[in-house]
């Protein structure tokens, strides 16, 4: 079986190191650095994404994770891999999830046990 592939959008390097040391622990999955569209679209492209991170406010370009989370859940396309908010704000998460998100997690609650269960939710066990 696959390693889980999780695409982190928008995260500065210090969060994205963080983010990617608990999912390599937790699940077993390779995470994937992209700043902008563009590297978005080239992932996607090029191998299968289990599930999709997105900064609130991406680290790159300042683009509002909403709108990249409007555009994902609206695309045929790309509204089959699921798609979570990372942000400590709850107005922000109600307003991802509103837009077709999974429910998200913030930075602050990564190793909480409760995120570990929504991303267990996806990813599944570690093999």
């Amino acid at each position: 079986m696959r390693s889980p592939r999780v695409l982190s959008v928008g995260q500065c390097s210090m969060d994205h190191g963080s983010i990617s040391r608990f999912l390599q622990r937790e699940f077993g999955a390779k995470v994937i650095a992209a700043s902008d569209r563009e590297e978005i679209e080239q992932h996607i492209q090029s191998a299968p994404c289990d599930l999709v991170l997105v900064n609130r406010i991406l680290d790159g370009d300042g683009t509002t994770g909403l709108d990249l989370i409007r555009e994902w859940t609206s695309s045929p396309d790309l509204a089959e891999i699921p798609i979570m908010l990372v942000s400590n704000y709850p107005d922000a998460q109600q307003s991802a999830e509103s837009l077709g998100a999974l429910p998200g997690f913030g930075k602050a609650s990564l190793t909480a046990a409760a995120t570990r269960a929504k991303l267990a939710a996806v990813l599944g066990p570690k093999e």
